[in-house]
């Protein structure tokens, strides 16, 4: 079957693509941006790529009328403040543009919506849900609550808590209960519904087999990290302070943060389980899901990670678009070194960040992070996917990889902190000399005075680090 995949760079998409060709599919992707798009080379012969952005009527005519099939995971929750509009909008463009081709399903991964109050973001779910029925082809629809995998934005929230509050006042929401499901079990759900008439135009519920309270995962969490947590639930915790305890404690955005806390409210629990006997699956436990992703997490084995998603930081880019550094306007800090093991200087270049840090005045670059989320920013909690590899499209701390060659020696990265300006820092190696620049184009007087203020600060920052990486 000749399979079209939108959102194959988001973190399910990325996960969904392997298995899709192992069964033999030929493997439409849609993608905004081809150039953060790097799937692995062994799948790189089998699929085929398409730009196309559902928002941009010009681009869906590149969409093949020869499809049989459709995946639909495309969402914009953590991108704009007016995400519900660009939802609806994305799936009606979607929806008219697939009623013209061959294709006899489209599968779409929403969420649990069993509750008559629901928030935001499962409003907007059901929406482009309502949207993507009027289609002529035959929608199957699965609804999950909380999907629990490596580098998932709901792991890794629950990581960062428990691993970093010994003690938790936590808001009431904390109460609320909700059926995680291990990110394996999603991927088996989604490829097997494909051209099964017995899910054709139905919805299901997804979910692995406990009803836990978000309080107990936490604690189920710290179990198995062997850690002692406590958790004081508190009522007077508002959804604007608790956007907040979210926000400074994990990596995730603010946008993203009150999203999740208007969601935690409502309790996301399975209506049945029958597609597990029509699939013949059967989901493994919370736990069990929990050991799974910090076993791929010890071998370095993580396949995508939500803090890639251009949304998990502060602007929606096409990221071909920064790839020409600019020089006119800008403020220019270009250093030089010659360095003795080009293959070691790379090395180092690629482990930069994340757990790794930046090799030298790495308490200032955590103080730069910190005050990046005083104003709003990503800070440097995202930290990176993989330890030693990085592709364009990935977040590297407050950071995006624009462009990543080991064989050329270049590294580009582009600032998604808060500036009065954009940034961008690159290494490349010539003739086994390590070039550094860091480019800043100020907008207006404030640009000025804040490269200015942080100035002397690189003095001393990018020639030590300098030094470090080619030594």
């Amino acid at each position: 079957m000749t399979i079209l995949l939108t959102g194959a760079t988001g973190y399910i998409g990325k996960r969904l693509l392997p298995v899709l060709i192992a069964q033999g599919h030929d493997v439409i992707c849609c993608v905004r941006d081809p150039k953060r798009f790097t799937p692995p080379e062994s799948l790189r012969s089998k699929i085929h790529i398409i730009t196309v952005d559902l928002l941009d009527e010009s681009t869906l005519h590149h969409i093949p009328k020869h499809i049989d099939a459709a995946y639909y995971l495309v969402h914009s929750m953590s991108s704009s403040s007016d995400y519900q509009h660009l939802e609806k909008q994305s799936a009606i463009n979607f929806r008219e543009t697939i009623n013209t081709t061959q294709a006899k399903q489209v599968i779409y991964l929403s969420g649990i919506v069993n509750d008559n109050t629901l928030s935001n973001h499962l409003n907007s779910r059901q929406t482009v849900e309502q949207e993507l029925d009027k289609g002529s082809y035959n929608l199957t629809t699965l609804r999950a609550g909380i999907i629990i995998g490596s580098g998932s934005a709901s792991f890794e929230i629950i990581r960062d808590l428990v691993e970093k509050l010994p003690v938790m006042i936590a808001p009431k929401w904390l109460n609320t209960k909700c059926q995680p499901i291990g990110i394996a079990d999603v991927i088996s759900f989604l490829s097997k519904v494909l051209n099964n008439k017995a899910t054709f135009n139905k919805n299901f519920d997804i979910g692995g087999p406990d009803i836990l309270s978000y309080k107990t995962m936490l604690l189920q969490f710290a179990e198995i990290r062997k850690l002692k947590r406590y958790i004081y639930i508190v009522p007077v915790m508002t959804p604007r302070l608790s956007s907040y305890w979210l926000y400074f404690v994990t990596s995730t955005s603010y946008k993203l943060a009150v999203a999740l806390v208007n969601s935690m409210k409502v309790e996301v629990i399975c209506r049945d389980n029958s597609l597990n006997k029509i699939l013949n699956i059967t989901p493994i436990s919370y736990k069990d899901a929990l050991n799974k992703a910090f076993k791929k997490i010890e071998t370095n084995e993580i396949i995508s990670s939500w803090k890639d998603a251009l949304s998990s930081g502060n602007m929606n880019i096409h990221v071909s678009d920064f790839i020409q550094v600019p020089t006119h306007g800008c403020f220019i800090d270009k250093r030089e070194k010659p360095c003795n093991n080009r293959s070691h200087c790379i090395d180092r270049i690629w482990r930069i960040g994340g757990e790794t840090g930046w090799y030298y005045g790495n308490t200032l670059w955590k103080l730069r992070g910190f005050i990046d989320k005083l104003f709003g920013g990503v800070g440097l909690r995202r930290g990176r996917t993989h330890t030693d590899s990085l592709y364009p499209g990935d977040a590297l701390d407050f950071w995006r990889v624009l462009y990543a060659n080991k064989t050329e020696g270049r590294l580009l990265l582009f600032a998604e902190m808060k500036l009065p300006g954009e940034a961008w820092l690159e290494f490349k190696i010539k003739n086994n000399t390590l070039i550094q620049t860091a480019t800043f184009r100020p907008i207006g007087i404030s640009g000025r005075l804040y490269w200015y203020s942080v100035w002397p600060f690189h003095g001393f920052i990018f020639k030590n680090m300098l030094h470090k990486l080619t030594a």
